[in-house]
């Protein structure tokens, strides 16, 4: 299968400092809309997992109330590092430690898969739990350690 036969999926995990409708978390929940539509508008971007509410803050992950999954499909990590390192999601990023704590296990993965694959959450988990137990390989790695696709 060649490259264009693979889409890259992340996930990214974060575990709030306060419930979603407080005053502390008001400037992230009001960009997510905005930020949204940037990943939507975003080349290279593909698909991205949301609710009935748009998003996937209501989105179930290790079943932890507490905790909130970010998951999209882009069509590589070109594509990707370009969307998080611009606009709005950078001065999210930039924000990031007033709303959600600092965790010292792996929080963000990202693997390939076939073209038109949505993933669900319980892969997300998965393959987060392969990064946090293997560390970084072609079923499951970071931007800072990526495989090709087709790897795995």
């Amino acid at each position: 299968m060649t490259e264009s036969a693979y889409e890259l999926a992340q996930a990214n995990i974060a575990r709030l400092k306060a419930p979603l409708d407080s005053p502390q978390l008001k400037d992230f929940v009001e960009a997510l809309d905005p930020v949204n539509a940037d990943a939507d508008a975003a080349d290279g971007f593909v698909w991205r997992l949301q609710s009935d509410s748009g998003n996937a803050t209501d989105v179930a992950v290790f079943g932890d109330e507490w905790l909130i999954l970010n998951m999209s499909t882009w069509r590589d990590s070109n594509a990707l590092t370009a969307f998080m390192y611009q606009g709005q999601h950078r001065e999210l990023l930039a924000r990031r430690r007033d709303w959600f704590e600092r965790v010292a296990e792996a929080m963000s993965v990202m693997w390939w898969v076939p073209a038109g694959h949505r993933p669900t959450a319980a892969e997300a988990e998965e393959r987060v739990l392969h990064l946090r137990e293997h560390g970084p390989t072609a079923y499951a790695f970071t931007l800072r350690n990526s495989y090709p696709a087709g790897g795995a």
